[in-house]
């Protein structure tokens, strides 16, 4: 609970039975059960062929070197608070690249043939993520809605350390908390650009491609109540 309380609160969401829903874990800590890759499934690193995405040391990482997406596809989630860890590879002779990746929510199968149209970003939503520590906020830093909405400020840390994100979403109403500090809350139905993204889908992590390695850890979600209908003459 208190993980998500700071979204809670931002959202409204106080009632204690939406709070004690149980808590799904994505991640089993060992594999890739629960979830597909999409997009290449290997690339190259140095004259080895490797996974895109494995399960190592209990965290999901991926080599981040082609663009693609890992997505929980057992089932889609409409309200919930969607939290992780993730650590973006510091720079390195092997590691280079800005250290861009993302997390999908309420987002469709990605099909390559059809690119943008199944991107999180263009879909639904891409909660952006990259190796940006202390740089003004934009549309396009870490904790934005990607190219859409930018966080209140920048609170994420340097690569090379652990950050903790929070995705909520009630109805039309998302709220992002990053390192225990909420930075995103909007409605979208009162922003015009996003006001008909959906409202229900899967959750995915991204990898950008070519870039450098991120690892993602302690991936849980917890159901939520939907909002409660408005009452009607």
């Amino acid at each position: 609970m208190r993980r998500i309380l700071p979204v809670v609160l931002a959202l409204g969401l106080t009632s204690i039975a939406r709070a004690e829903s149980p808590e799904i874990e994505l991640f089993d800590g060992k594999s890739l059960d629960g979830w597909t890759v999409e997009g290449p499934s290997a690339s190259k690193v140095g004259d080895k062929e490797v996974p895109v995405w494995s399960a190592r040391d209990g965290t999901l990482v991926t080599t981040n070197r082609v663009f693609g997406f890992l997505r929980y596809s057992k089932r889609e989630f409409a309200d919930f608070a969607f939290s992780f860890e993730y650590r973006i590879a510091p720079k390195s002779d092997s590691e280079t690249g800005s250290g861009n990746s993302g997390v999908g929510v309420r987002t469709c199968p990605y099909d390559p043939k059809k690119s943008a149209a199944t991107r999180p970003s263009y879909f639904a939503y891409e909660v952006q993520i990259i190796d940006d520590a202390g740089k003004p906020p934009t549309v396009n830093s870490t904790a934005s809605l990607y190219r859409y909405v930018a966080p209140t400020k920048n609170v994420s840390r340097p690569a090379g350390e652990w950050n903790a994100m929070t995705v909520t979403c009630v109805g039309p109403k998302i709220a992002v908390a990053l390192n225990g500090e909420t930075v995103i809350d909007v409605d979208q139905t009162n922003t015009e650009k996003i006001q008909s993204k959906p409202l229900k889908g899967y959750l995915c992590l991204q990898s950008h491609g070519p870039n450098r390695a991120v690892e993602f850890r302690k991936l849980r979600v917890r159901e939520l109540a939907p909002p409660a209908a408005k009452d009607t003459p």
